[in-house]
């Protein structure tokens, strides 16, 4: 009996290290920011030099102001809002409302919307081609992308996509935007001259790709796949070279050029942190422990933190037979940023 429990023990043992060594790794914890209020959230995106946070939350923008962890301001009027990209050579940003179907404008200064500009059905992810001066606005039930003139804040094109779009990425250099069909298990490249498809990529054995990063300097996509992998794809290829393993109900990914480590942040609170060793090889340094539900991300190139949002919930209603689970409620002021970043780095 002595020997079984002493086996139990060992085992016990080697789980228990075996789960801290896979949270040793370059990042670290460095605090929570509070945000409050009530709903849900989506994308948030970060303009480094005026060291500002912009965060999807239900009905509203949030800005947070990096420097002081702490919430600046918000933009309001963007019923079902899912995204926004700032613009401050232009002084405006964009903003896609999901549930009216349409791109707020907004003033960077005052935060008051200027114009409100159609796009196609449930406006979900966008970016900025500042090759162009252009928006594109990625509508995921209508299957389409609208490219929007950021001088005239006008519609300049409609791209048909063949499927629904989620996260994209811009390639300045090679006039090309990324983008992730989810339901195709595809990226398609847009020639952002012609406003067009120009080629389809399969990322198998990737499924189901939602986020995306870019590595521009290597010519690397990193899509973050719902059968709990990220793969890397050559876009002068078009070809996958590399996957690693990650969580369940991955939605972001970030990449950092200087440090070339691409992140898949994961609803089963995990954060999967894989180094680009070469064009050819990913490996994963790190599994970091988030918190459940914290599955969007976004990353400062200059510090190098990553911010992701979280909440507390209420348990789910008890779901009657033959119907669908209730999804958890988030609780009222339990909204919250975390922020993560490299391990030497002091503490703040």
């Amino acid at each position: 009996m002595r020997w079984k429990i002493l086996l139990g023990m060992m085992a016990c043992a080697g789980a228990l290290q075996n789960a801290t060594a896979a949270d040793e790794g370059p990042y670290r914890f460095l605090r929570e920011i509070s945000i409050g209020g009530e709903g849900g959230w989506d994308i948030l995106t970060v303009d480094s030099p005026a060291q500002r946070l912009y965060l999807s939350h239900s009905t509203r923008i949030v800005v947070v102001d990096l420097e002081k962890n702490a919430v600046a301001g918000e933009i309001t009027d963007t019923p079902g809002v899912h995204g926004f990209v700032a613009v401050p050579e232009f002084g405006h940003g964009f903003s896609t409302n999901g549930k009216e179907n349409k791109a707020s404008v907004v003033d960077l200064k005052t935060l008051k919307t200027i114009s409100k500009i159609e796009t196609g059905d449930n406006p979900d992810a966008l970016v900025y081609d500042p090759q162009h001066h252009e928006v594109y606005v990625f509508n995921h039930s209508g299957n389409s992308a609208t490219v929007i003139d950021v001088k005239t804040a006008r519609v300049v094109s409609t791209i048909a996509l063949g499927g629904s779009p989620e996260f994209a990425a811009v390639d300045p250099a090679a006039s090309r935007v990324y983008c992730n069909i989810e339901d195709k298990s595809e990226v398609v490249a847009i020639d952002t001259t012609k406003h067009e498809v120009v080629a389809r990529w399969p990322v198998a054995p990737g499924e189901e790709p939602s986020g995306i990063a870019f590595d521009a300097v290597h010519h690397r996509l990193f899509s973050g796949c719902h059968n709990k992998m990220m793969t890397m794809l050559d876009t002068e290829s078009g070809k996958v070279v590399a996957t690693v393993p990650i969580g369940a109900g991955v939605d972001g990914c970030a990449f950092d050029d200087a440090t070339r480590l691409a992140f898949a942040s994961c609803g089963d609170g995990t954060t999967t942190i894989a180094k680009e060793e070469s064009p050819g090889k990913l490996t994963v340094v790190q599994t970091l422990k988030t918190e459940p539900r914290a599955r969007t991300i976004t990353i400062d190139p200059g510090t190098h933190r990553i911010y992701l949002p979280s909440a507390r919930f209420n348990p789910p209603a008890p779901a009657s037979p033959g119907t669908t689970p209730a999804r958890p409620t988030v609780i009222p002021g339990s909204f919250k940023l975390l922020v993560y970043g490299p391990a030497a780095a002091p503490q703040p």
